[in-house]
């Protein structure tokens, strides 16, 4: 199966805790925007996400980390299309050295788990 990744900034905005902590939500609506791609790409239309089976939140995320996240087709059935989901902290800021100063991490930190079932109707499958 195909295997989906998008990568993204966490900005002030994303930021809903205090130190600038950015709630797990955020991760969720990433895995929600791969699950989309990897549906069009199977099956030709965005489908609907019905049910997480299971989530893990293993490590903080903050405004100015670079979020990596990935997701991949496990089972297809009829209409429903099981995934699994990861997403992983891939760059930091480093405010201890300037206000611009980032890293790029050697080992990426997984911040969150999940899988999840989606649908397609039969109707709508144009593949």
């Amino acid at each position: 199966m195909d295997k989906v990744m998008i990568r993204m900034r966490m900005s002030a905005h994303d930021a809903h805790y205090g130190g600038n902590l950015v709630d797990g939500a955020r991760m969720l609506g990433l895995f929600g925007d791969v699950a989309t791609e990897l549906l069009i790409r199977h099956d030709g239309d965005e489908g609907l996400f019905v049910a997480y089976d299971m989530v893990e939140f293993t490590a903080p995320v903050y405004a100015g980390d670079y979020i990596e996240a990935v997701g991949e087709i496990i089972h297809v059935g009829n209409s429903s299309r099981k995934m699994k989901f990861e997403a992983r902290k891939v760059i930091v800021p480093r405010p201890d050295i300037n206000d611009s100063a980032c890293d790029f991490l050697d080992e990426p930190i997984v911040v969150a788990r999940a899988e999840g079932t989606c649908v397609v109707t039969k109707d709508k499958k144009r593949k």
